[in-house]
């Protein structure tokens, strides 16, 4: 039976720094560690954006491509304190990307990892990202039409919404009020039914690297709203101190624009005003460190969803020893 281990919870409560530590201690600090990290994290793909998307890569860290089917690729890992970590790095900050792109990088990874006997660590936030490799998302696969995307830019939500029902009854009928006035949400409906239209058919698909027995763990890391807020704060405190602003002007001067998908990241769109003199420093702390909070809310929102996630609260003295128990008890029973 394959174990696999997955922490999730929202932004700036340690994950990788926990999956580090958990490696090394199940594996009894013998020097071939049993379990290599797998970021589940949509920003952390980019190449050149390592402090604003939180990497926190040690001094001098190098991209090394251990692997010879991954390097063909043009996948390749980190190591942070011997620990192999996945998923960084994998486009230009000029590419757009996709949970598809994402799936189509990370699935060769993972059956390279089981191949060798080691274990999947699945660590992030990006819940949808985690959703689409763990239990599959149907339809996740079906290709953007930047064509269609440009057209349906000019309609309203209830255009786009008509255009739906128009395309898939059953879809937009199924939707939720909040998603009834989500353009992008909308919009990706619209792509989805219009494809399958033009598809009649043809399944998009793509095998999971999972067999049925596999047996996952999830841990999931949480504080209270306002340990989280003043964690969030420091964070971002400290980016600043080490350096964001100049990798924002070295991304900038390498022609990476405010226009790229990239860029519309929490931190580098924080920091735009600030730079273009809108705003003064404070203004932009604040500013970013509201955005973090507020999309460290809504992924409790989509975690708390998922009834397999053990919650374990990081500002409780006993939480680490707790977790390790949990994941020993489960690792070797």
């Amino acid at each position: 039976m394959k174990k696999v281990l997955v922490i999730c919870g929202p932004t700036a409560t340690g994950k990788t720094k926990l999956a580090i530590y958990l490696i090394k201690a199940l594996s009894l600090d013998k020097r071939d560690l049993l379990g290599e990290i797998i970021s589940v994290d949509s920003r952390q793909v980019y190449q050149k954006m390592d402090i604003g998307t939180g990497k926190d890569l040690p001094l001098g860290a190098k991209f090394t491509y251990p692997e010879d089917s991954l390097k063909k690729k043009k996948i390749g890992c980190y190591q942070i304190s011997g620990v192999k970590i996945w998923g960084y790095d994998l486009v230009s900050p000029k590419e757009d990307f996709s949970v598809a792109t994402y799936l189509r990088k990370t699935v060769p990874i993972i059956k390279n990892i089981l191949s060798r006997d080691k274990m999947p660590v699945l660590v992030g936030g990006s819940g949808l990202y985690l959703k689409s490799l763990v239990d599959g998302i149907l339809n996740v696969l079906v290709p953007r039409d930047n064509n269609l995307r440009r057209w349906l830019s000019d309609l309203s939500v209830s255009e786009l919404f008509e255009k739906l029902a128009q395309l898939d009854s059953k879809k937009a009928a199924s939707l939720n009020l909040s998603d009834r006035k989500n353009p992008r949400r909308l919009v990706r409906a619209i792509e989805v039914a219009q494809w399958r239209a033009r598809n009649l058919g043809k399944k998009v698909s793509l095998v999971l690297p999972w067999d049925k027995d596999s047996d996952f763990l999830f841990i999931g890391l949480m504080a209270p709203l306002p340990v989280l807020k003043n964690r969030i704060k420091k964070r971002v405190i400290e980016r600043l101190r080490v350096g964001f602003k100049k990798e924002v002007l070295e991304l900038l001067r390498d022609g990476i624009d405010w226009s790229f998908h990239s860029m519309d990241t929490l931190g580098y769109k924080n920091i735009k005003n600030y730079l273009l003199g809108k705003m003064n420093k404070k203004e932009m702390i604040e500013d970013w460190v509201g955005d973090e909070f507020a999309y460290a809310r809504r992924q409790m929102t989509w975690f708390k969803k998922d009834k397999r996630i053990i919650w374990f609260d990081i500002s409780k003295g006993e939480w680490l020893k707790e977790v390790e128990k949990t994941v020993k008890n489960w690792y070797y029973s």
